[in-house]
């Protein structure tokens, strides 16, 4: 198998999971499941820009995964101080 295979593979499973944690979002009982559904597909999205830059062989790619990796940790930190001080009530 070749890389642009195996990454043509992985983006079509990350398309399937992105479909699946929108679902989430959506009909999440509550606030906690839709922050992990968004944390989720920030989680596909680093996925989908290392598949990207394996299939056009380009590294610049990576630096965009870093980065959304970056906000997604801040987004989940400010999610959990938010939830400690009893936002969800």
């Amino acid at each position: 198998m070749t890389a642009a295979v195996g990454a043509a593979l992985a983006l079509a499973l990350i398309g399937a999971g992105v479909l699946l944690a929108f679902v989430r979002l959506v009909r999440g009982p509550d606030l906690a499941n839709r922050v992990v559904a968004v944390d989720l597909l920030s989680a596909l999205g680093i996925g989908v820009a290392g598949a990207g830059s394996v299939l056009a062989g380009d590294p610049v790619y990576l630096d965009v995964a870093l980065v959304l990796a970056l906000v997604a940790f801040l987004g989940t930190v400010a999610f959990a101080r938010y939830a400690e001080r009893g936002g969800d009530e």
